[in-house]
């Protein structure tokens, strides 16, 4: 049984803001890079540790904008459809959210 959501011609729901998802990503990239070079340069825990945070944050909001998405546009048209797709959708999103509050 083949996924439905990468079947060619398939819209997922963040397809609207990808530009805005790719940037936010490019940045948290070259937040990474900037910690590695804090502890190449041995700089203090603190500032490195500050610097991971805002990191982390940034990566929690791509997250947050990504399942919103996933949730008024996937999992809404899974539920108006009805069956087990709908019920598949609630729980790929619920196991998706719990993942989000465990990290």
């Amino acid at each position: 049984m083949s996924d439905p959501e990468s079947a060619p011609g398939h819209v997922h729901g963040y397809i609207h803001r990808k530009d805005d998802h790719l940037r936010r990503l490019r940045r948290i990239e070259g937040q990474a890079r900037g910690l590695q070079r804090m502890v190449e340069d041995e700089k203090y825990c603190i500032d490195i540790l500050t610097q991971v945070s805002a990191m982390t944050s940034a990566l929690q909001s791509v997250a947050l904008g990504l399942l919103e998405e996933h949730l008024s546009h996937c999992v809404a048209e899974a539920v108006a459809s009805g069956g087990p797709e709908a019920d598949a959708k609630v729980r790929e999103a619920s196991a998706a959210i719990a993942r989000l509050v465990r990290s």
